[in-house]
Formats: C-alpha cells, structure tokens, sequence
C-alpha cells in the first residue's frame, strides 16, 4: 500500500509537470487538516477558510521550491502557520482601531454538542471555550502556533520545529512558555472545578 508520503510525491511531480489534477489532489488530502489548523489559531471560521484558500495559494506558487527531502504536509503546514500568523497580525493591527465585534458564539472545538448535554454542561463548555480562546489570544504568535501546533495537532516538537522553522530547544522553550501562560490563564476556571 501506498503511504500518504509517497502517494504526495508523486502528486507533486505530477503537479510541477501541469497536471492540474495532481495538485487537486493534494488539496484534497491536505485541505481538512489546514483548515482545522487554520480555525485553532484564528478561532475564526471565514479566517480559517481564508488561510486554507492563501495556504493552498502561495503552496502553488511555490511548488518548484518545495524540496523532496522534506515531507509535504509539514512544508505545507508551515505555509498555512505563516498565513494565519500574517492574518492574525492584520487582524491586531485593524481591531486597534475597531470596537471589539461580539463573539461568535457557534459551536466551536470546545462546546459540546447540544443534544448530548445537560444544560450544566453546556453552560460549562461554552465558558471552557470562551476561556481558552480568550488565553490563546493573550499568547504571542509564536507561542501560540507552537502549542496548537503541539497539543491540538498532535506533533512532535521536532514537527513542530520543522514546521516553524525552530530548532527543537527553541521549539520546546516556545511550547512550554504557552503552557505556562495558559495554566495561568486558566487556573480560575480549573479552581472553581475543585
């Protein structure tokens, strides 16, 4: 059987050559995990899809600088990290001179769904996800594509070092400091579980 790797290679030969189809195919395999990364850092759906969209963009664009010694799918999330980081950084930029927008209260990573859930839990899952998003906002961009990097996709911190172009100390140094600030962030709502 053909792994994910190698079943990417040959897509990306194809796809330098012009077959379009081949780069569908990438976007294919690629787009689901882009996106859920994309959401986890923006906390935003039409960002997320923004990031998929540029992601799959520049990846394109770029697609003869893409070095085969390398796996695809981390050269590929280090394009969609360094697209939601300039989104974010856009989206700093511009709230300093907007009034904050309400939150978008649809049902995101942290809530559970309505129909398995008692009212209690709900109301608890939905001020789980307020906080968190609210501690990975207070995150620098760094720390924060280190721990969702880590902790919601699941890396190595030498993946995650990869992907954001880190040595594997800075990469962890980078993840334990999100960890730190999160904890922190988070010790009022873990106490009022005690």
């Amino acid at each position: 059987m053909i792994s994910m790797e190698e079943s990417d290679a040959a897509a990306v030969l194809r796809a330098r050559s012009g077959d379009s189809q081949a780069f569908r195919l990438l976007v294919e395999h690629h787009s689901r995990n882009i996106f859920r990364l994309a959401y986890r850092m923006t906390g935003n759906e039409q960002d997320a899809e923004d990031v998929v969209q540029e992601t799959f963009f520049k990846a394109f664009r770029q697609l003869n600088g893409f070095e085969e010694r390398s796996n695809f799918s981390t050269w590929l999330y280090r394009i969609g990290v360094n697209c939601a980081l300039d989104l974010l950084r856009k989206r700093r930029r511009h709230d300093e001179f907007q009034e904050p927008l309400e939150p978008d209260h649809g049902r995101g990573v942290f809530e559970a769904d309505p129909h398995e859930s008692t009212p209690d839990r709900l109301v608890f899952s939905i001020e789980v996800k307020r906080q968190v998003t609210q501690a990975l906002e207070r995150l620098s961009p760094m720390e924060r594509s280190a721990f969702v990097l880590r902790h919601f996709e699941g890396m190595s911190i030498e993946e995650v070092g990869q992907v954001l172009g880190l040595q594997t100390s800075a990469a962890k140094h980078s993840i334990f400091r999100a960890v730190r600030k999160m904890r922190v962030a988070l010790e009022p709502l873990m106490s009022s579980l005690r």
